[in-house]
C-alpha cells in the first residue's frame, strides 16, 4: 500500500491548447541520437518502483538514461518519511516475488542479498476481526488448517480447494501473462483461453464463497484486493493469484525498511552512471510530429531553475499516474484514445488515509502486519467504492515494522503506521476539516483493541489523506492505485504500456498495465522491455 505526506503544491488545472505544436528548435531541444555513435536517449518521469526498475532495464538495453524525480528523494510511493528519530516507509511494506528484484540486480552482475536483507514474515499476518477473534494467516498448509479449525474444519477441504484455484490463476495471470504489454487485440485473443480457465468474468469474493463458507473466513480469504485498490465484490477473480504468490514465494520485509531497497536500486543506477534529478517536477511532455521528444520542467527556484527547463529525448517513460499524466502533462490534440471524457468514466480505486505514528514504549504482544477489521465487510466496502462515503466505522492495516527491525525508532520505541480504505476524493471529503477527527477516531479504535493507553505513550505523530495523494503524488482524484482493477480495467483495457495515443511515451507503474502491488509494478518495467524501440532503430 502506499501513502504520501502532506503537500501546498498545487495542482495545474488546465494546459493551453497549444501545446506540443513547436518544433523541437523553438523549444530550445536538440536530438539526442544526430551521432551515429551516441547512445538513443531515454526520459524517465518519476523515481519510485516501476521508475527505478525501468532505467535499470533500459540502461542495460543500451540507452543513456535520466530520471526525473518531482520529490527530494527516491522512492515515489515507497517514499521514506524520518520524524523525532523514527522511521516510516511511506506505502508498500510487504514484498512478495522477491526474484522479480533480484533479476535487477543480476542485470547489474550483482546479487540483492549484499545490499538488502529480506526477512520472511511467520505468519504473513495477522487477522483480528470486530468480535476479537484471531487468524494467523501464513503459507503453511498445517498451520492454516489448524486457523481454520478454529473457525470451522469443514472449510479446511474448502481451503485446499481455493489453494488449487489460486495456483491456476498464479499460473495463467502472473507467470504467463505478466509482462506481456497488450498492445492490441491480438494480445488479447491469445489470451482469451488463460481467461476463460481462471472464470475471469467472476468477482473474487464469489470465488471464495464457492469453497469456504464460514462468513469471517470468506473475509480472511478475501481482502487481498484492497492491497493492490480493488473491491473484492468486484475485481475479477484472476486476483486469487495474490493467494499463490504469497505462498509460492512468502512474504517479506526488508530490515532498514522498504527504503533500503529503494536505496540499492538507487545504488544500482549509480553503478550504470544512471542520473536522477530531484525536485524536477515535468509541466508538460513534448510533442512534436505526432511524438513524444523530451518533457519541459516546472519552474523551481529552489532546484535553481528561475525558468522553465526543456529537455530532449528519444523515448520518455512516465512511472506515476496515468490518468492524471494525459489529462494534465498532454495536450488534448494529441490524446485520441485518452480524452478527458475516458478518463473521467474510470472507474478508480479507493482513497487511502494513513497515520503514522511512534510511542515511547514497545508493544511487543502485536506483529509486524495486523489486520484489525469491523463488523461491516460488504456495506463498508460498498461506502468505499460505490457509495464514496465517508463512513463512521473502518478497518484498519496496522504496520509495526519494529517488530523485525528495531533501529525503526529510538530505543525502547515502536514505530507504527495505521492505514484506513476511505473513498477517493469523488466523496467531496474535505480532508483539511475532516483529518483529525478520524485520526482521533483510529486511535481511540486501537486504545480499545490492541493498543492500551496508546494517547499516553504517543511521541509523534503524522497524517496523509487522498488529498496528499492528489498534490504531492499526482494521483487523479486522490486514487491510491489508479484505476481499479475491474476485469474491464485490466490487461488490454488498462493503460498501456506503450501510449495508445503518443509514439516514443511508454508507461509503468501501478495505474497502468498489469497493475499494482510491488510485483505488479515490478512486471510493467519488465514488459516495457518488449515495447520500447531497439537502441540501434533510434541511431
Amino acid at each position: 500500500m502506499t501513502i504520501a505526506e502532506p503537500s501546498t503544491f498545487l495542482l495545474r488545472k488546465d494546459i493551453p491548447s497549444g501545446l506540443g505544436d513547436f518544433s523541437l528548435k523553438d523549444r530550445g531541444l536538440t536530438s539526442n541520437t544526430t551521432h551515429m555513435n551516441a547512445r538513443p536517449k531515454a526520459l524517465v518521469i518519476g523515481a519510485g518502483f516501476g521508475g527505478l526498475a525501468s532505467a535499470i532495464r533500459l540502461s542495460h538495453q543500451g540507452y543513456e538514461v535520466e530520471i526525473l524525480e518531482k520529490l527530494d528523494a527516491p522512492g515515489g510511493r515507497a517514499y521514506v518519511h524520518r520524524q523525532d528519530g523514527f522511521t516510516f516507509d511511506a506505502g508498500p511494506t510487504i514484498i512478495t516475488a522477491p526474484f522479480l528484484l533480484e533479476e535487477l540486480w543480476a542485470l547489474c552482475g550483482k546479487k540483492m542479498s549484499d545490499d538488502v536483507d529480506l526477512r520472511a514474515m511467520t505468519p504473513f499476518y495477522k487477522i483480528r476481526f470486530h468480535n476479537g477473534q484471531t487468524f494467523d494467516y501464513s503459507g503453511d498448509t498445517e498451520a492454516m488448517c489448524k486457523e481454520i479449525a478454529k473457525f470451522d474444519s469443514k472449510d479446511i477441504a474448502g481451503y485446499h480447494a481455493l489453494m488449487q484455484a489460486a495456483e491456476k490463476c498464479k499460473r495463467l495471470g502472473f507467470v504467463e501473462m505478466g509482462d506481456i504489454a497488450f498492445n492490441d487485440y491480438k494480445d488479447l485473443l491469445k489470451a482469451l483461453p488463460s481467461f476463460a480457465k481462471m472464470q475471469a468474468w467472476r468477482s473474487l469474493y464469489s470465488l471464495v464463497a464457492q469453497h469456504i463458507k464460514h462468513p469471517l473466513l470468506r473475509v480472511a480469504f478475501s481482502f487481498h484486493p484492497l492491497l493492490i485498490g480493488g473491491n473484492p465484490f468486484s475485481v475479477t477473480c484472476a486476483y486469487s493469484l495474490i493467494h499463490s504468490l504469497e505462498k509460492t514465494w512468502g512474504v517479506h520485509s526488508a530490515m532498514g525498511g522498504t527504503g533500503a531497497i529503494v536505496k540499492g536500486l538507487v545504488g544500482l543506477l549509480d553503478g550504470l552512471g544512471v542520473r536522477i534529478r530531484y525536485e524536477a517536477a515535468v509541466k508538460e511532455i513534448c510533442i512534436e510530429n505526432g511524438k513524444a521528444c523530451g518533457v519541459v520542467l516546472e519552474k523551481n527556484p529552489k532546484a535553481h531553475r528561475a525558468s522553465e527547463e526543456r529537455i530532449a529525448s528519444d523515448i520518455v517513460v512516465y512511472n506515476g499516474d496515468s490518468a492524471w499524466a494525459y489529462k494534465n502533462l498532454i495536450a488534448p490534440q494529441h490524446r485520441r484514445f485518452w480524452k478527458d471524457s475516458r478518463i473521467e468514466k474510470g472507474h478508480y480505486s479507493m482513497g487511502l488515509f494513513v497515520w503514522y505514528f511512534g510511542t515511547n514504549k514497545k508493544y511487543d504482544s502485536l506483529p509486524h502486519h495486523m489486520m484489525i477489521l469491523t463488523k461491516r465487510y460488504k456495506e463498508l466496502l460498498k461506502d468505499i467504492f460505490k457509495n464514496h462515503r465517508l463512513a463512521d466505522d473502518f478497518s484498519l492495516y496496522l504496520h509495526r515494522p519494529t517488530a523485525t527491525d528495531p533501529s525503526l525508532a529510538p530505543e525502547g520505541c515502536d514505530t507504527f503506521y495505521a492505514l484506513a480504505p476511505v473513498p477517493n476524493l469523488d466523496s467531496g471529503t474535505d480532508w483539511t476539516v475532516q483529518s483529525e477527527p478520524f485520526r482521533q477516531a483510529i486511535q481511540a479504535h486501537l486504545e480499545a483493541t490492541v493498543l492500551e493507553n496508546l494517547g499516553q505513550h504517543l511521541v509523534t505523530s503524522k497524517v496523509t489523506t487522498p488529498l496528499d495523494f492528489q498534490n504531492r503524488l499526482y494521483s487523479y482524484k486522490g486514487a491510491g492505485f489508479g484505476l481499479e482493477p475491474l476485469l474491464t480495467q485490466s490487461a488490454i483495457f488498462r493503460p498501456h504500456n506503450r501510449s495508445e495515443d503518443i509514439p516514443g511515451l511508454y508507461m509503468v507503474g501501478a495505474s497502468t498495465h498489469p497493475g499494482a502491488g510491488v510485483p505488479g509494478v515490478l512486471m510493467s518495467a519488465k514488459a516495457l522491455e518488449k515495447v520500447v524501440p531497439h537502441v540501434t532503430t533510434l541511431r
